[in-house]
């Protein structure tokens, strides 16, 4: 994505947290990590392919695929959830 159409970092800050927030929510009503997950992802897909055009959101998708084949995921696991 440009940066024209990144949010700012305070608001994507925001949304990480209440994403996190979510999740330990749901976690909390022992739903499995790939429910949630394949939940949050179907969410936002439907989302990005709302709000952009498809090849912004195959470019995205890409570049995630990337991230999971460098190995840059796993190295990010012991993040926060979200952002």
């Amino acid at each position: 994505m440009s940066d024209r159409q990144s949010p700012p970092e305070r608001e994507l800050n925001h949304a990480g947290s209440v994403v996190d927030k979510a999740i330990e929510y749901m976690i909390g009503q022992n739903l499995s990590d790939l429910a949630i997950a394949s939940a949050l992802l179907g969410g936002a897909m439907g989302l990005l392919t709302r709000s952009l055009p498809d090849g912004v959101v195959i470019q995205i998708l890409q570049n995630a695929i990337k991230s999971i084949e460098s190995g840059e995921m796993n190295e990010a696991s012991g993040k926060d959830h979200a952002g």
